[in-house]
């Protein structure tokens, strides 16, 4: 046997075995042997030791038969903790979870800044603050993800933000140098995708998520790996043309579909129409409970436009679940339906059209996941949420607080 061989067999077991009791939430060691296909004696080895480390701990279970409790393994949730952080123009949003993916608070603070060097500051001394609130956990602050809307290559530097006019920094460096955390960077559609294949779709290895809201982004999961193209850069499906020669794109080119099917500007366009200023999502539900006839028409023009760029992405990638985080879709009746109406090519082949559960938190949560994942060393998380994922919006209201 080539020398390494054995080790790297060890740390494959570890992956898997770890895999497994996250995805089952609570499992006995024999029934982790028999869906592994492990040995009870290779079980009981890994287990010892990621015991001793504290990832993994023992429980025992009620049960109404006679004879011994059966004894339980399960994640050590409070092992650890990961940050998620979603990094976007006037806000910056921070949701902190355990091992088990759980977020155990949430923050958002508003900016009125576009300067690195000020948005640098303030994510040090935030994350510091979280660092600092989860030193009596073994492990402490296990890592830190961000999510960017922007462009961010494969060696993680970000090379262009849009709204935040950022060139070419290398942001994880920085942070790191700084904080002594690892730190990672990832586009927002890729995160938000990450979340619902954590969170959710458990068993959908090849998964599209749509980001419709400041622009419009793609998340792409193919064979259960994201898909992010030679330099990282895949996904900027907003960028798509759907209508040669039609209105300018900050990109510089005209007809970009995240020109017509973005929430940013339908919200524009409709307040150019109403001449109501800042327009909010209240404002439609309003609207849509007196049955407003100019926000139907408009709605119906946004969903018209939705359907060509899906149309072209079911064509291109053929995937088995598309997902939609749109809260201008959540809000409005019967969307999805009246968008399968339009996808109507004999050539479109794809199983689920849905709009995200989790919503706006995606991205934080998928940052997050991802933490988890380097941490434990596995090909992809598969998280039991102890509530129903909608419940996850409540986290809107939340405030950091004391672990």
């Amino acid at each position: 046997m080539p020398t390494g061989d054995a080790a790297y067999i060890r740390k494959l077991n570890r992956s898997l075995i770890i895999s497994k009791i996250v995805e089952a939430g609570i499992i006995s060691r024999a029934e982790l042997s028999k869906i592994t296909t492990l040995t009870k004696a290779t079980i009981s080895v890994q287990i010892a030791s990621l015991i001793d480390e504290d990832i993994i701990i023992e429980t025992q279970q009620d049960h109404s038969k006679v004879g011994r409790k059966p004894i339980m393994l399960s994640l050590n949730g409070a092992a650890g903790y990961a940050l998620g952080i979603d990094l976007d123009y006037s806000q910056i949003s921070f949701t902190l979870s355990n091992l088990l993916g759980h977020p155990v608070s949430s923050d958002t603070i508003k900016i009125h800044t576009t300067s690195y060097s000020d948005i640098f500051d303030i994510l040090v001394e935030k994350i510091n603050k979280y660092k600092n609130e989860c030193l009596k956990s073994r492990y402490g602050l296990i890592g830190v993800a961000i999510s960017i809307h922007g462009l961010v290559s494969t060696d993680e530097l970000i090379h262009y933000i849009p709204r935040l006019n950022w060139y070419d920094v290398d942001l994880k460096h920085d942070l790191e140098k700084e904080l002594n955390v690892n730190v990672y960077l990832e586009n927002n559609a890729n995160l938000s995708a990450f979340a619902e294949r954590s969170y959710t779709y458990h068993k959908s290895d090849n998964l599209v998520c749509i980001t419709l809201r400041s622009g419009i982004g793609l998340g792409i999961l193919i064979n259960n790996k994201l898909s992010k193209g030679h330099d990282g850069y895949a996904g900027e499906i907003g960028h798509m043309i759907i209508q040669p020669g039609g209105d300018l794109c900050a990109c510089g080119n005209k007809g970009c579909w995240e020109r017509y099917a973005s929430e940013s500007i339908f919200l524009k366009q409709l307040s150019k129409e109403k001449q109501v200023s800042n327009i909010t999502y209240k404002h439609i539900e309003e609207w849509l409970n007196q049955n407003d006839t100019e926000l139907h028409r408009q709605m119906e023009n946004f969903l018209y436009y939705i359907s060509i760029g899906l149309n072209n992405i079911i064509n291109i990638y053929n995937p088995e679940v598309l997902i939609i985080d749109s809260e201008l879709l959540s809000l409005y009746p019967d969307s999805i339906n009246e968008i399968k109406k339009n996808l109507s090519s004999s050539t479109i082949h794809y199983r689920e059209l849905l709009i995200s559960s989790i919503g706006e938190k995606a991205c934080e949560l998928g940052a997050c996941a991802l933490v988890i994942k380097n941490f434990l060393e596995i090909t992809m998380p598969n998280f039991v949420y102890p509530e129903s994922i909608e419940d996850i919006n409540s986290l809107n209201n939340m405030s950091v607080k004391k672990l």
